[in-house]
């Protein structure tokens, strides 16, 4: 079940008078029961893994509890990641090894013969299996209290507003807030609903509106000029925003409909100065998960500075597997890997050349914002691509500057859709983030209802109501 379409719209209005006329463990079973029902909707089947990831990692927890011999507590440890990596490895990336085998064992002569398997890729598996994976090495070194409601854990793990694409959850924040009643609150309902609407916007109008152009650039770049590629490069960099954020909008506001708090997953990514602060502000659940739970296991940034890089570049390869079995994701991994070790040589000459120039702070600004999305952008002209050669025909069309004018770029009403949707955004994140909008408004009921009502025209006037995928789905 996806949020943007009319199954869902039911589903909520069902679940909802029942949630919030009920209390205790029955409220609890019904949020379980809910999140099967979301979940399974799409293939019943993989309810299975949830279920199997579930009772692995909720037995693995209490018998945790109850141990103290340090050999025994690692060799549960390793068994909940074994099983868990186990699903994600075979679901996601067996044929990405098959594959990958045959070809280097071609390229020095040999000729294996493998078959692949038709696997299909559960939504969410990455997510809710980072989410159980990090529960149960938390409770292994003793830095949260084991859960011992298995209902509590069960819905802790298969949460629906959150399931299949994140935020990815802690424990330590997620499993004390369902030891509480959750009531309806008019506070709570009109903070949530305005950060839903503001999430289908980003989904429905603007990352859907985009969709259809970018789609064309990378279906056949070398069909298209400079310019048309150029335009549909940035336009990408925006739908992968809008689509994701969008969904991180829509389940935040929804649990907080419910009365549960989750933390901010993206945070004006693109207005960031250094790659650092932009993997502070850009999918910050994934992040600090690997930061937490790769990176400084890893060393972190001691022990030398050849370690402190080694590790930086460790934590954004594996980062870029994460979201898909492909070599363009690791590449594309390894990208931000040396624009995290190239920022540490560049920045201070660049700094200071800045200041020789005498440059005004808001222009050093400006200056480094521009400079970190365009290489952001050429990276994501890989994470875009089904293969290198068509991310080399994107990247070398626009830099063979042919045609680079706004005259040859085909089906020019997307564009100045597009152009006004971006625009319109931008607008409005900035008025956020430097005057607390949204929180100013959505405190004064008049303002709330124009607020409300504009998104929502925005949304019809503009949105794309085909019911499309969120992006992340694939990871």
């Amino acid at each position: 079940m996806i949020f943007n379409s009319l199954t869902f719209l039911v589903f909520i209005a069902i679940f909802f008078p029942l949630y919030f006329n009920t209390k205790g463990k029955v409220q609890l079973w019904l949020c379980l029961l809910a999140s099967y029902i979301f979940y399974g909707w799409w293939d019943w089947r993989f309810l299975s893994l949830i279920a199997i990831s579930t009772m692995i990692d909720y037995s693995v927890g209490l018998v945790l509890d109850k141990t103290e011999e340090q050999q025994k507590r690692k060799r549960l440890l390793v068994g909940s990641l074994i099983v868990n990596l186990g699903f994600l490895a075979f679901f996601k990336y067996f044929n990405f090894f098959i594959e990958s085998f045959q070809v280097m064992s071609e390229s020095i002569g040999i000729t294996p013969s493998f078959n692949t398997l038709h696997i299909i890729l559960p939504v969410g598996i990455s997510f809710y299996t980072f989410q159980s994976m990090s529960y149960t090495i938390d409770v292994y070194y003793k830095k949260i209290a084991v859960e011992k409601d298995f209902i509590r854990f069960a819905t802790f793990i298969s949460f629906f507003p959150q399931l299949v694409a994140g935020p990815i959850v802690r424990a330590k924040d997620f499993l004390p807030q369902f030891q509480t009643v959750k009531r309806f609150n008019w506070d709570r309902f009109n903070k949530g609903t305005g950060q839903m609407l503001w999430g289908f916007f980003k989904k429905v109008a603007v990352a859907d509106s985009l969709a259809p152009f970018v789609d064309q650039c990378f279906a056949a770049p070398e069909a298209f000029s400079s310019m048309h590629l150029l335009i549909g490069v940035i336009f990408y960099a925006f739908q992968i925003y809008c689509d994701f954020s969008g969904y991180s909008d829509i389940a935040i506001g929804l649990a907080r409909i419910m009365g549960f708090d989750f933390p901010d997953n993206f945070r004006t990514p693109y207005f960031s100065k250094n790659f650092s602060e932009f993997w502070q502000r850009w999918h910050i659940s994934l992040s600090s998960w690997l930061r937490d739970y790769l990176y400084i296991p890893l060393g972190g940034n001691r022990n030398g500075v050849f370690n402190t890089y080694r590790n930086n570049m460790l934590t954004m390869l594996l980062g870029g597997l994460w979201h898909g079995a492909s070599w363009v994701f690791v590449f594309w991994g390894f990208l931000h890997g040396l624009y995290l070790i190239a920022q540490r040589f560049v920045g201070p000459p660049f700094g200071r050349f800045m200041n020789a120039i005498r440059l005004p702070q808001v222009g050093k600004d400006v200056v480094n914002m521009l400079l970190v999305f365009f290489f952001t952008c050429l990276a994501w002209v890989f994470f875009r691509s089904p293969d290198f050669a068509t991310a080399m025909n994107v990247i070398t069309g626009i830099g063979g500057l042919e045609q680079f004018n706004f005259g040859s770029v085909i089906n020019k009403f997307w564009v100045v859709k597009g152009c006004i949707l971006v625009g319109l955004l931008l607008a409005i994140e900035i008025a956020d983030f430097q005057l607390d909008f949204a929180e100013k408004i959505l405190n004064k009921p008049a303002f709330r209802v124009v607020s409300f009502a504009s998104i929502l025209w925005l949304i019809a006037f503009f949105g794309s109501f085909g019911a499309n995928s969120f992006i992340y789905f694939q990871f």
